[in-house]
């Protein structure tokens, strides 16, 4: 099965990409972890996109495109792949429709202000990495876990949240309407448990 899944930041990507990996036996494919490992393995894509990042340039999408279509090419992507973070835009879509057949696309929908309180509400374990929201801490600003210190990471404040949905609505949402007349759109509500997600995601891939 090839999905490709979308949401906004916040929305639980990462969390539902995870548990659908393992129930398809599919490689989740996140193209941070991509960009991560090439430029680890100092392989000749790894070094253009470094030249960029180092300069605190985005990575151009010929670059992002070309790392995509490597990794797809690996054994373990032969019978499916859940891509997380691609494509980012309409030009990314259409490049990765001439390599490869996406079947589905689940875009997991939560409203944005609603996102903007779960991300700015989130609070970390710097020692543990167990995370938290505010309003299920009753004030406490400890680690049930391990008694670690809890923190808001600096990238889950408000300007930088409202900075990064903006980016989303205005780059990856019309990918919404993109894959609709493609007629490989499925939607779910993001916003209920994870559990509730998960069951609805399983549902609409069928």
């Amino acid at each position: 099965m090839k999905i490709i899944l979308l949401g906004a930041p916040g929305a639980g990507k990462g969390t539902q990409a995870k548990r659908l990996a393992e129930k398809y036996e599919i490689p989740h494919i996140s193209t941070g972890d991509i960009f991560r490992a090439n430029i680890k393995n100092a392989t000749p894509i790894g070094v253009v996109a470094k030249s960029y990042i180092d300069k605190g340039q985005l990575v151009p999408d010929e670059v992002t495109v070309e790392i995509v279509k490597q990794r797809l090419q690996e054994e373990d992507a032969e019978k499916g792949y859940l891509l997380d973070g691609f494509p980012r835009n309409i030009f990314q879509a259409e490049e990765l429709d001439k390599f490869s057949n996406v079947e589905k696309v689940v875009d997991i929908n939560v409203d944005l202000d609603k996102l903007l309180a779960r991300i700015t509400g989130r609070r970390v374990c710097p020692k543990c990495g167990e995370s938290y929201h505010v309003t299920m801490l009753n004030g406490s600003t400890t680690c049930s876990h391990c008694g670690g210190e809890l923190v808001q990471r600096p990238d889950d404040n408000e300007e930088t949240v409202k900075s990064r949905l903006s980016v989303y609505e205005k780059q990856t949402a019309p990918l919404i309407e993109y894959y609709k007349k493609a007629g490989k759109l499925v939607t779910v509500d993001g916003d209920k448990a994870i559990d509730e997600v998960f069951k609805a995601i399983v549902e609409v891939l069928g």
